[in-house]
């Protein structure tokens, strides 16, 4: 059995199906998609990629499996699964997710159709798995996709450790060896065991300081919001979507500074747009928060031409309502299934500070900032 040296989980293992997935082009195309795209241009340091955070995938599932005492064909399949569920990643991960979904209609999660178009198909079916089963378990289908896409997946375990480490941020640091030990299955659900309560409030709490520090930071919704708008671009030209969505971070770099060079040489530099705008839910009309996105380009176009200045110039950013998907999360209490914002007076706090850090943003160029300031809170009535 073949073994990778990690940099979270030490060594992992590669049974034989993954050995064979991992020397695919298609997962190693995943070596080149940071993992969190314009996050490192606020933490240097972040510059960990999809390819290692799959592989990360895949050793917490190993684990999580045989905890759960899951073995044989489907243990298999739900190995499998851990490690492709990123491979229908577009460059620059979920900063390119909604314009491709725009474009197809097909989220990151749903590779049927990739495994079939690439040789993954036939890697899984020489080892005698179903890779139509795998792509279901990626979508989080069944009793055991809920491990790999679901409130307690895997996924989640590695990502917030792999990004806290390699930020340098220490807020995602989680027990998954705990959460790992505390599974369990209760009428098809998964749920965490009785006595922890406190283990899944460390979950909820680290995806909230992690989203706050790390995945919401200004600089990187700016960056963001400007890698968006030129990957529009980008499609409107003669790049199909297809071909974009098979690129890889450097690829769609070169592409935007050959086609795209006021925003792609910007992104490439460094060279940000500023916050014109900054305001919380309390200055926001809640018509405006519940704003779509052709909404947000069509207030874009009004708040450019009321302040002088070209159209491309000018960026809304709204984010969607605050949530905490975690707060789904399930637990035992007295041998009762409760999700956790019945049995966490944690949460109520924790959604309060995330309605505290929700704030629209509207960036532009510097050198406009004034004028687009008044125009914008004109438009958007903004107090």
């Amino acid at each position: 059995m073949n073994a990778i040296k990690d940099s979270v989980h030490d060594w992992i293992p590669l049974g034989p199906v993954a050995a064979d997935l991992v020397d695919t082009p298609a997962l190693q195309r995943l070596r080149h998609i940071k993992q969190l795209s314009t996050v490192r241009l606020v933490y240097p340091s972040a510059s960990h990629t999809r390819f290692e955070h799959s592989l990360g995938v895949y050793h917490l599932a190993r684990e999580a499996l045989r905890f759960l005492g899951v073995d044989g064909d489907r243990a298999d399949h739900v190995r499998a699964a851990a490690l492709l569920h990123d491979v229908g990643h577009g460059p620059y991960g979920h900063q390119t997710e909604d314009v491709i979904r725009r474009r197809t209609g097909r989220d990151h999660d749903e590779i049927g159709q990739l495994l079939h178009e690439t040789e993954l198909a036939g890697v899984l079916e020489s080892h005698g798995l179903d890779p139509d089963r795998v792509a279901d378990l990626v979508a989080g289908e069944g009793e055991l996709g809920q491990l790999v896409s679901g409130e307690l997946d895997v996924d989640r375990m590695d990502y917030l450790v792999r990004d806290a480490h390699h930020t340098g941020v220490p807020y995602g640091t989680i027990d998954h060896g705990r959460l790992l030990r505390a599974l369990r299955y209760r009428d098809g659900r998964l749920v965490l065991a009785e006595g922890n309560v406190p283990t899944a409030e460390s979950l909820l709490l680290a995806r909230a300081l992690m989203d706050g520090t790390v995945y919401r930071h200004h600089v990187s919704r700016i960056a963001g919001s400007m890698l968006e708008r030129a990957c529009e671009r980008l499609l409107d030209g003669d790049v199909s979507v297809e071909r974009f969505r098979r690129m890889a971070d450097h690829d769609l770099l070169v592409a935007l500074d050959e086609s795209v060079p006021a925003l792609g040489e910007r992104l490439e530099r460094r060279d940000l747009y500023k916050r014109a705008v900054w305001a919380d839910l309390g200055r926001v009309p809640e018509a405006v928060t519940r704003m779509d996105r052709d909404d947000e380009r069509a207030a874009a176009r009004e708040i450019a031409d009321a302040a002088g200045v070209a159209r491309q110039s000018v960026l809304v950013d709204i984010p969607p309502r605050p949530a905490l998907k975690e707060s789904r999360t399930r637990v035992v209490v007295d041998d009762v299934v409760q999700r956790l914002e019945g049995a966490s007076e944690l949460v109520a706090a924790l959604r309060r500070a995330r309605r505290a850090q929700w704030c629209l943003g509207v960036y532009c160029p510097e050198s406009a900032l004034e004028a687009v300031e008044t125009a914008a809170e004109d438009v958007l009535g903004v107090a």
